[in-house]
């Protein structure tokens, strides 16, 4: 009468196993020689969408105490113009890390 359990796997209704995407960690907390600073445009790209939008974490790997910390260290860069803040930016200069010639 009772339902048989499956030995290791969690089943959903449909049958398939649950998606479990492996455990990220945050590279800011594995190297602790990392800083983010404002000034560092180059690093700070890799945390913002072609776009031009900040990433989230789930996409970042970022924890939130560095998610925060990369907001706004993103945030002063757009203020410095640094980096771009609308995606029009981005267009014009073709390439995100492009230079202009």
């Amino acid at each position: 009468m009772g339902r048989q359990e499956s030995s290791g796997t969690r089943e959903t209704r449909g049958g398939r196993p649950r998606y479990a995407p492996a455990r990220r960690v945050c590279q800011f907390c594995a190297n602790k020689s990392m800083v983010i600073d404002y000034k560092d445009t180059e690093k700070l790209r890799s945390f913002i969408s072609d776009r031009g939008k900040i990433d989230p974490r789930r996409r970042s790997g970022a924890c939130s105490k560095h998610q925060r910390l990369l907001a706004i260290a993103i945030k002063r860069a757009r203020h410095l113009a640094l980096l771009p803040c609308v995606p029009a930016h981005v267009r014009k200069t073709g390439v995100f890390g492009a230079t202009a010639s």
